[in-house]
This record gives C-alpha cells, structure tokens and sequence, in this order.
C-alpha cells in the first residue's frame, strides 16, 4: 500500500474500493453512513441512484467491511466506531453481467456468476435451476464459516430495462428476476445483510413483490449523501484541483467554485434540502479541466428515448408538482416519463411542499439541461450520425468566418426539426437548446454568464471576437439589445482584447424558430 505521503491521485474509471485506497487514489470517506447502515444485526435493503452516480463504489466498499479488511478502513470514519469487524461470506452480483437479448442467454449469465462464487469457495453446484442455485449457494456460504451470508446486488434492473424494445422477451427475463430475488426471502434466516441497488424504481414491486422486508433507502433523507459528494466533501476533497482548475480558468477560488456548482451540483434526492455533485462529472472535470457534459458522454439510456418518443411526451409535464406515488412506475409496458427522468438523473427534486407532500422537480444543473436539451435535438430530430457531424462542422465553420447569417439559420434547421409536441413556448426551451446545439458542435459557449450588473443568457467566442448574447421569445429583438446595454454585459470581456458584440435574439413561439437576430 502507498505511503502516506504519496500524492493522490483521481479515481477516474475506478470503481472499486479497495482499488481506490491501495492504488493512492482520493475517497470521499462515506463509511459514517455505511456504518449507520450495517450497526442494526438486520438490513435488507434497496437503492435507487442515477448511473455514474457512485453505487458501485459503494457496495464494494460494504464488500470490504464484511470481509473484515480493518485495514483498508485506517482513518476512516468507520474506524473510529466500535464496529469489530467480523468475517462474513459475501456474494456480490453485477447484474451486467446477466444482461443479453434473451431470456436463455440472460439465466446462463446469471449462473456463471454463482458457479464462479461457489468455486472461489471450494465447490461446485449441482442443482440446475437458478433459483436453486442460488439458495445452495447461500446455504452453503452460511454453513462453511459460521457467519451468515452478505448479499450485494448492483445493477439489479439492467437485464429488464436492455430489453424494454422487447416486452414479451422482457416479461420471461422479469419472471426470471422475480424468482431469483425471491430467494432473499426464502433464504433469510442466513442472511445478515442485503443491497440491492440499480438506477430505476419502476420494477421494484413486480421483481420484488415477495420481498416484503425490504428497506427502500431511495428518499431516505438519512442517505440523502450516500452517493454523490456534498459542497463540503468537493472543497475538502479536492482542494488542490479546484485552486489548478481556478487557474485554468484564469478565475478566483469563489468564482471556480460557483462555475463547478452551476454545472455539476444540485442533485436533491430526497425532501430534505441536501445537494450532491455527479462524482463522474466531477472527477472528470478535475481530470481533463474542461467544463463539459461528461456525464451526458457515458450514454442515455436507450429505453428513456423510446419511452419518450412512443408517448410524445409533453415538456410542460417537468413543470407539474408529483407525489410520492408518482416517483415509482412498476409497469413496464406503461412506463411513467416524469418518474423515470427523475430516477435516471435527468430532473432532481427543486422544492417540497410538505404541506402537501408534492414534490416540485426541475433540471439539476447545466451539464443535465443541456444533456437533456440534446437529447432532444439528436433523438427527436432523428438526426443521422453522419449529419449530425455535418451540421456540427457547418456551425464551426460559421463560427469562425464570424457568418451569423449562416450560424443562426443551421440552429433554426434544427429546431424545425422537433415535433411540434415538444417545443415549449417558454423562453428557458429554445435557450436551452441553442445552448445544447452549440455545445454538441464544440462551440465555445457559456450559458447564465454572471456579468457585471446580471447574468447574460449565453457568451460565445470566435477566433475574432466575443458575442455577448440575450434571448427573447415574441419580443422585439431591441428588447434583448436594450437589456445587453443596460446591464453592461459587455464590459466584463473588454480585458480579452477582442471586440465585444451585443446580439439579440428573438424567438417566436408560434414559428417555434429564431425570426431575427441583429448586432447592437
């Protein structure tokens, strides 16, 4: 093991607890809640969190405490409690790995996972059916070292929601699910401890309806930072990469830290009023200094787009306030938009209503609004791969010969492109995406700029100049031009030594596209 003295190091792509602390890399110490969470002598549990959002990390890391590895844990939180480490058998599943187009292939990865299990503890079984096996195996586990068994479940839902194009073939692979997680209740009197954990909610009763006991820790405001990192967690953690970043950016240490909060933080998980960083936007960010939708780069999950497109989903939906009950969605072949966008990380919690227990959601951040907004123009634009590298190079080249005709009239192609079920008549949706275009294309572009007297909608960098830009929707574009002037959004770019223009833009609702631009 590294010394102490060893620099660290970012945990970019590692995942694994005890590759992070034996490799020198930076933990973001949650043992505090893990020990919360093992203290009681039973705990049969469920979690729901965005992907990239830090489970695996965190059943690993349960992984190590019950294997009794006290000295992964020096320093930790954990380590100053009067937990005693005992020894248990574990059995830890990524449901990845059970993932395939079909039912048999589904259940023949699952069974490979439990033979590995059991020969890595000296035996075979026998028995052919799964849901057999996996009891044999927990039995087994629970009678060789006395202790009872651990059972760590990640990606519970990924052979289902793979298949969600596939609902007869998708409904065999739920029945499988169904028995296999059974066996958690069958099983129970050798069991000391269960997560299971996965990015959605909307199989839980189907796949878990015999598991009666099981916590759901999903809104638990206990757990509301068990994944994800806090404020203090990002400024405590990561010191050294904010002040670098700070200099990258040519910004102070304030300003870095509200650019990093503006697009990475503000996931609200539960009633109370906790925020959390995405640790892959974050590590990513640190790791590459540039201010990008990495989260949105790791890919959007296949079964959201269709679901959206085969509703034709309405945005004002993301508007209206939702129940407890509207968080969880169980029919697959129903599936709920506004649940699923919040379960998949795209909307967060933005106000509670305790009053009336209504929930009121809203987009996390920057990074998510504008990974939403392209999804939109990529997805629902039916944009081939081939064009849309097109008009990202289009807009380049527009860009850089300073054309605004050419630059404006490629965004409006697109947004004639959107059906016309989606486009909102808010001015937020047709910033957004302008915004999302752009950034898909690699334009320099920043969006909620604070300036000197407010905050400009977007600013935008040529080689030749500076376009310090304002939106409005069914207002004359001297509307937009008066407000650049008032506010002096322009003066905050006269230290880059190149010319700064005021462009207004007016949107029309009824067009659903830009009618005019005009430089100030």
């Amino acid at each position: 093991m590294p010394t102490q003295n060893t620099p660290l190091s970012l945990p970019v792509g590692v995942q694994t607890f005890a590759d992070v602390i034996e490799g020198n890399f930076v933990y973001v110490d949650k043992t505090a809640y893990l020990h919360q969470l093992i203290a009681p002598s039973k705990g049969v549990y469920f979690l729901s969190r965005p992907r990239r959002f830090g489970k695996s990390t965190t059943l690993t890391t349960l992984e190590s405490i019950f294997q009794g590895k006290k000295e992964l844990f020096e320093g930790l939180a954990i380590s100053k409690t009067d937990y005693t480490w005992p020894v248990h058998p574990v059995i830890r599943l990524d449901m990845k790995y059970a993932s395939h187009p079909t039912f048999e292939r589904a259940e023949i990865g699952l069974r490979n996972q439990l033979d590995t299990i059991a020969k890595n503890n000296g035996f075979e079984l026998t028995v052919e059916l799964i849901e057999d096996a996996f009891t044999a195996l927990i039995e087994h586990l629970h009678a060789k070292p006395g202790q009872k068994v651990v059972v760590l479940i990640d990606e519970y839902d990924k052979p289902l929601i793979d298949l969600l194009d596939d609902i007869p073939e998708a409904k065999k692979i739920q029945g499988l699910l169904k028995r296999f997680y059974g066996v958690l209740k069958s099983a129970d009197e050798h069991i000391r401890f269960v997560l299971i954990a996965g990015v959605s909610k909307f199989t839980k009763v189907s796949v878990f309806s015999d598991l009666n006991h099981l916590t759901d820790l999903t809104m638990d405001v206990r757990y509301a930072a068990l994944c994800g990192y806090t404020q203090e967690e990002l400024e405590f953690y990561f010191v050294d990469w904010i002040e670098k970043l700070g200099v990258t950016e040519n910004k102070t240490k304030a300003e870095t830290l509200e650019k990093i909060k503006l697009w990475y933080n503000g996931y609200r998980l539960t009633e109370a009023d906790i925020k959390v960083y995405n640790p892959w936007s974050t590590l990513h960010l640190f790791n590459s200094q540039k201010f990008k939708n990495h989260w949105f780069e790791t890919g959007t999950p296949t079964f959201l787009v269709e679901a959206m497109k085969k509703e034709a989903f309405d945005l004002d939906k993301l508007e209206q306030p939702v129940s407890d009950a509207d968080f969880s969605t169980y029919d697959i072949e129903k599936l709920q938009i506004v649940p699923l966008l919040f379960q998949t990380g795209y909307l967060t919690i933005k106000d509670y209503f305790s009053e009336w227990n209504r929930y009121l959601l809203d987009f996390p951040n920057q990074e998510v609004k504008w990974a939403f907004s392209s999804l939109l123009v990529a997805d629902f634009a039916e944009l081939p791969e081939g064009q849309t590298s097109f008009i990202q190079l289009q807009l380049l080249k527009a860009l850089k010969a300073d054309d605004l005709t050419e630059f404006f009239s490629i965004i409006n192609s697109l947004y004639a492109k959107i059906p016309s079920h989606l486009h909102d008549k808010k001015e937020a949706y047709y910033h957004s995406i302008f915004i999302a275009v752009c950034a898909m294309a690699g334009v320099p572009i920043e969006a909620e700029v604070n300036v000197s007297m407010g905050r400009a909608d977007a600013v935008v960098e040529s080689p030749q100049a500076i376009y310090v830009i304002e939106f409005k929707i069914d207002k004359p574009v001297e509307v937009a031009l008066k407000q650049i002037a008032d506010q002096r959004y322009t003066e905050s770019y006269l230290y880059l030594n190149k010319p700064i223009i005021a462009v207004g833009v007016a949107f029309s609702s009824d067009n659903r596209q830009i009618i005019q631009w005009q430089i100030g």
